[in-house]
């Protein structure tokens, strides 16, 4: 459980630098927008399909003993 929480906190700082230094994390080609008048939908799919493959890998290394 501890190293879990080291590598999540490693995580949350390296997206923290990640965002600071202006990559456009959430706003990825095959995010889908729409916007009808006021009316904002988006949905993060390329966002999302990034993530679970960067925490797949990450789950994978971290399982192997």
């Amino acid at each position: 459980m501890g190293r879990l929480l080291i590598v999540a906190g490693l995580v949350v700082a390296a997206i923290g630098l990640l965002i600071s230094w202006g990559v456009p994390i959430g706003r990825l080609p095959g995010d889908v927008t729409f916007r009808r008048g006021s009316f904002t939908f988006y949905f993060p799919l390329a966002t999302s399909i990034v993530a679970s493959v960067l925490l797949t890998l990450l789950l994978m290394l971290l399982s192997r003993r």
